[in-house]
């Protein structure tokens, strides 16, 4: 059944299945998912076929990341991911699924809030600029200076001058990154008018998610036809043969999980790391050492 014939109760239970699933990738590794069948934690009808190969896949590509995050600190790599779309087109989601298991560390993730009254004020770029990795460092950045090219244009937060000098920049900007050694890699999520609507209004349902939806957001459904235009413009422009853009398809949110980390190891050639034995050393301990007792009322309640 394909998303367009699903009724919406099979989807409503898809979305509340997805949230669960989001909490078992943080806690499960692949040989406890048969080990939650046999228990009775999970049943049959749970663990389906098409869940099994999503857990597999992801916890087998996330091992590849971390073999991908020791090359880079390994060979000083300096890796720059800007992932970009509409609200709720599920740039967070795969942003998690990315930095999981990794060393933050090594790998941070860059969100910017709306520009300051002196932000405002500067090179567009600055802002930006200060927050690019240095060697041995992956930054992902959670909207980027694409903001401009898409909901400062369409909310009138720029002139056209400023959008117009945007565009002109922001190649030569790009392509300044590239030669300094930077490797720069840009997503598109995109997912249809239907299924926004659809996340909007789980979001609006779910007290846990609401947090997610911001006056903006809601604005965006208002103007789904100009940030289309925006999109279109965008990718016109700024895709460069140093720089270009990949398009993830994301409707389906897991296969676009696995398909951009998929496409995002394929980018960056990376081997195994020579790493030596670690021995686990043995505790001093020291004959006059006494351990002082913490006092009871210093103690977290253990209410589970």
């Amino acid at each position: 059944m394909t998303d367009e014939t699903q009724d919406p109760l099979s989807r409503i239970k898809d979305e509340i299945v997805d949230s669960f699933d989001e909490e078992l990738e943080m806690q499960l590794e692949e040989d406890r998912i048969d080990e939650l069948v046999a228990e009775g934690l999970v049943s049959e009808g749970e663990a389906t076929l098409e869940r099994r190969v999503y857990f597999r896949e992801l916890f087998r590509l996330q091992h590849e990341l971390v073999r991908l995050q020791d090359w880079v600190q390994y060979k000083k790599l300096k890796v720059v991911v800007l992932f970009e779309g509409r609200d709720s087109a599920g740039k967070g989601g795969a942003i998690k699924r990315v930095t999981q298991r990794l060393n933050p560390r090594v790998c941070r993730v860059v969100a910017l809030p709306a520009p300051t009254e002196r932000e405002r004020h500067q090179w567009y770029f600055q802002r930006y600029a200060a927050h690019l990795p240095t060697a041995g460092e992956m930054v992902l950045f959670d909207r980027s200076w694409y903001n401009r090219a898409g909901v400062e244009r369409v909310m009138g937060f720029c002139t056209p001058e400023e959008l117009e000098e945007f565009f002109r920049s922001v190649p030569d900007f790009e392509r300044m990154l590239v030669r300094s050694g930077i490797i720069l890699l840009k997503y598109w999520f995109s997912i249809t008018d239907e299924e926004q609507e659809f996340r909007f209004s789980m979001r609006i349902q779910d007290p846990l998610k609401q947090w997610k939806l911001s006056p903006m957001d809601l604005q965006s459904r208002v103007h789904w036809e100009e940030y289309t235009k925006a999109k279109e413009e965008m990718l016109e422009r700024t895709h460069i043969p140093e720089a270009p853009w990949w398009v993830v398809h994301a409707v389906d949110k897991k296969k676009a999980r696995l398909n951009c980390i998929a496409h995002l190891l394929g980018q960056i050639p990376y081997e195994s790391v020579p790493k030596p034995e670690i021995v686990l050393p043995e505790r001093m301990r020291n004959a006059d050492y006494h351990r002082t007792p913490v006092p009871p009322e210093m103690y977290v309640p253990e209410i589970y």
